[in-house]
């Protein structure tokens, strides 16, 4: 089955990709949370999929890392929640910020997710919060670059070398605030290491 599929990315909305690999030209459904970590069209990208087939459907689901995957492919263990469901909840909001909901049984910040009741949201808590926060935990206690893959993926769709990218993430990822939220650390972790690897 499809692991990833590398090609030049032809066109992006906020939902959507659509991926040139050699001929075949990919439709595929993306998290809006997601969709700007993809390069903008004319450029090469890596997406990792996952193939939803049906006998009255079949639709590409892409994803930036296979992190994000994953938490898609969870997410589907809950009661309730299906392919698009998956989706729509990852572009609600990122996925730090949902191990970050779990982690601390809010409640709350899960129900501000559109489409996401209190019935469901519980139910996300008692499906996930042991599994998505041990794994987690796992990723933050290795320091450095693999609790920030996902922004090392941004800096390498944008052309930067990887090991570079991970060096320089490294670094500064110890410098960020830790009372900022998941998504705010990742973006300013991102804006300062465009900033090194420019220099």
């Amino acid at each position: 089955m499809f692991n990833s599929l590398y090609g030049n990315i032809t066109a992006k909305t906020p939902n959507q990709i659509f991926l040139d690999t050699g001929g075949i030209e990919w439709d595929i459904s993306v998290a809006e949370k997601s969709s700007g970590a993809f390069p903008p069209a004319g450029e090469s990208a890596r997406v990792f999929v996952w193939l939803y087939h049906r006998e009255d459907a079949v639709r590409l689901f892409g994803f930036v890392t296979e992190e994000e995957r994953s938490l898609f492919l969870e997410l589907q263990k809950v009661e309730g929640i299906g392919p698009k469901a998956a989706l729509k909840i990852l572009s609600g909001i990122s996925a730090g910020d949902l191990i970050d909901a779990l982690k601390n049984a809010d409640i709350s910040r899960l129900e501000k997710i559109s489409g996401i009741g209190r019935k469901t949201a519980q139910k996300m808590l008692l499906a996930l919060q042991n599994t998505l926060v041990t794994s987690d935990s796992r990723s933050s206690c290795s320091g450095g670059v693999p609790a920030w893959n996902d922004v090392v993926v941004a800096l390498v769709n944008m052309g930067y070398d990887r090991r570079q990218c991970e060096m320089v993430v490294g670094n500064l990822s110890s410098g960020l605030n830790p009372d900022m939220s998941r998504t705010e650390q990742e973006e300013q972790l991102f804006r300062q290491a465009v900033l090194e690897l420019s220099k």
